[in-house]
């Protein structure tokens, strides 16, 4: 086999130098706060829970997570997700059941997991909504 000239050398030595860069970058932990509304996990940003209220906080993360399924004629499951009195009829139906809102996106066992199909809701969004039903689901 015939040696490499120094240039085609320098040219792969860049090239891997860039690919080890890359993969190291690609393996950091992602340190992006936690909005209130998309999935998955929060990267372990701190999760407000002092001022959780169904407006600003719950109604957020159901209308950009719930929503398109499980709204209109045919909800999805037949469980309507659209206002507060339909989000709490839902929590109030305590996690070990099927078809408590807690169950479903916590996926715990008998709960249809979800949001179906996507992943998970991030920790501090599913803390948010826990947190409200404990407080007793207050429509502010």
């Amino acid at each position: 086999m015939k040696p490499l000239n120094s240039v085609t050398q320098n040219i792969l030595k860049t090239c891997m130098l860039i690919f080890v860069i890359w993969a190291v970058a690609s393996c950091s932990k992602d340190e992006t706060p936690d909005q209130g509304t998309g999935g998955g996990n929060s990267g372990g940003s701190a999760c407000d829970l002092s001022n959780v209220t169904f407006s600003e906080t719950v109604w957020p993360i159901i209308n950009a997570n719930c929503t398109s399924c499980h709204s209109g004629a045919s909800p999805g499951g037949g469980i309507l997700l659209t206002n507060h009195a339909t989000v709490a009829a839902q929590g109030a139906i305590g996690s070990g059941n099927p078809g408590s809102l807690l169950g479903a996106i916590t996926h715990a066992a008998g709960n249809s997991p979800m949001p179906q199909g996507q992943a998970k809701l991030s920790d501090c969004n599913i803390s948010k909504i826990r947190t409200w039903i404990n407080a007793g689901m207050p429509d502010n």
